[in-house]
C-alpha cells in the first residue's frame, strides 16, 4: 500500500483524509498544526495524539523531509545544502543571510530541462518535478539547521529547475508558505523566478494570490538570447515581453528582470540601450548579476567598469537597476552554479548547452 504524503497537504485535505480513515476531522487540524506551525515531523513528539493513532500514521502515512547530505559555508556566510530525497534524487538549496533579511533559495525540480548555456544545472538535465512536500521540506530542514523556524524569511523559487514547469506543486507550496494558519510568511517576501514561459506567466497572473514575479532575461535581442537560452526559440522576446506587460501588478509592485552579464556576449552599451527600449512598456526593475563562472562553460564575467557603465545607461533612462552582489561563489552556491553536489557538466555537454555562445 502506498503511504500518503502528509507534508504539502492543506488543513482541509488533512481533515478529509482523517474522516476517510474513520477519525474525527479535528485530527487533521492537529496534524496541520504539528507540520506547519510546530514544524514537527517526529510522531513520537506529537504527544497530544493517541499512541494507537500515531502507530496508524506510521503505517499509512509519510512524514519524510529531505536529508542533509552535505552542508557548506562560504566565507561570506552563505550556506549551501545538498539534500537527498526519498527516491535517491539529490537537489541543492541555499541560505543567504544578510544584515536586513534572510533568504532561502529553493529548488523546484531535480535537474532542469531548459538548457540555459551559462547554468551548471543544465548539465544535469531534467530528472523529475519535486512534490510540494519536497519543496516545503527544503525550508524545514534548513530552518532547523540554521535556527530560522518562526523567524521572518524570504523565499525565492530560484534554485534548480523551472518553477512554471512544476506549476501545481510550486503554487501549493507557495500557499502553505503564505497561509496565516500555516507558516504565515509575507507574500511580498516570496518570489518566483522563471526563464520566461509566457503561458505560465499568464496563468500566474490569473491567480488571486500569487508570489512576486522575476524573469531571467539575459539578453535584449532574440539572436543572443536564443544562443544563451533555448526557450527563446519557442517563445521569443516579443511574446515574453507582451506577457509581462499584461501581468497584473499591485500598486507599487514591479516585475524584476534578471540580467546576467557575460563578457563580450551581452554587456556592450548597445545591449543596454536595446534593453532600455525592450522593457519600456513594462513596470519593472532590473537586477544586474555578475556572471559566476562554471568550469567547462565558455563564459567569463564582465569587468566591473563595464558593469557600472551598463548600469549607468539604465539608470539614465530612469530604470531602477541594481547590481546584485554575488554570494557563495567559493562553494559553488551562487546564481547558476547549483549542480546537486556533482562536478561541472563535461565539456561536450557544456558546448551543446552554450549554443555556440
Amino acid at each position: 500500500m502506498d503511504r500518503v504524503e502528509l507534508i504539502g497537504q492543506t488543513a482541509e485535505e488533512l481533515r478529509q483524509l482523517m474522516a476517510e480513515w474513520g477519525h474525527p476531522a479535528f485530527r487533521g487540524t492537529q496534524l496541520f498544526r504539528h507540520l506547519y506551525r510546530r514544524q514537527c515531523f517526529d510522531l513520537a513528539a506529537m504527544t497530544d495524539l493517541a499512541r494507537d493513532f500515531r502507530e496508524e500514521l506510521a503505517a499509512r502515512a509519510s512524514l519524510e523531509v529531505p536529508r542533509v547530505l552535505d552542508r557548506r559555508r562560504a566565507v561570506d556566510g552563505c550556506e549551501k545544502f545538498l539534500l537527498g530525497l526519498a527516491d535517491g534524487e539529490r537537489i541543492e538549496a541555499v541560505f543567504i543571510p544578510e544584515e536586513d533579511r534572510r533568504t532561502l533559495c529553493l529548488s523546484t525540480q531535480a535537474g532542469c530541462a531548459m538548457g540555459c548555456g551559462f547554468c551548471a544545472t543544465a548539465g544535469l538535465h531534467f530528472q523529475r518535478n519535486l512534490t510540494a512536500g519536497e519543496i516545503l521540506g527544503q525550508y524545514f530542514v534548513i530552518a532547523a539547521a540554521a535556527g530560522l523556524a518562526g523567524s521572518p524569511v524570504n523565499i525565492v523559487f530560484m534554485g534548480m529547475g523551472e518553477p512554471l514547469q512544476n506549476y501545481e506543486a510550486v503554487m501549493r507550496a507557495y500557499r502553505l508558505f503564505h497561509d496565516p494558519a500555516a507558516m504565515a510568511l509575507s507574500r511580498r517576501g516570496i518570489t518566483l523566478s522563471t526563464c520566461g514561459l509566457p503561458d505560465g506567466i499568464r496563468r500566474l497572473g490569473a491567480e488571486p494570490d500569487r508570489p512576486r514575479l522575476a524573469v531571467s532575461l539575459n539578453a535584449a535581442d532574440d539572436e543572443t538570447r536564443s544562443r544563451l537560452m533555448p526557450i527563446n526559440r519557442r517563445h521569443p522576446l516579443e511574446e515574453l515581453v507582451r506577457a509581462c506587460r499584461e501581468f497584473p501588478l499591485p500598486r507599487g509592485e514591479r516585475i524584476t528582470f534578471e540580467y546576467i552579464l557575460l563578457d563580450g556576449i551581452n554587456d556592450a552599451p548597445e545591449d543596454a540601450r536595446r534593453l532600455v527600449k525592450l522593457l519600456r512598456p513594462v513596470r519593472c526593475k532590473i537586477n544586474l548579476i555578475p556572471y559566476n563562472p562554471v568550469p567547462a562553460l565558455p563564459f567569463q564575467p564582465t569587468p566591473e567598469d563595464r558593469i557600472l557603465a551598463f548600469q549607468k545607461i539604465l539608470t539614465a533612462a530612469h530604470y531602477t537597476a541594481r547590481i546584485r552582489k554575488s554570494r557563495g561563489g567559493d562553494i559553488a552556491a551562487a546564481c547558476g552554479q547549483l549542480a546537486a553536489g556533482g562536478g561541472p557538466p563535461d565539456s561536450a555537454a557544456a558546448s551543446k548547452a552554450g549554443g555556440g555562445a
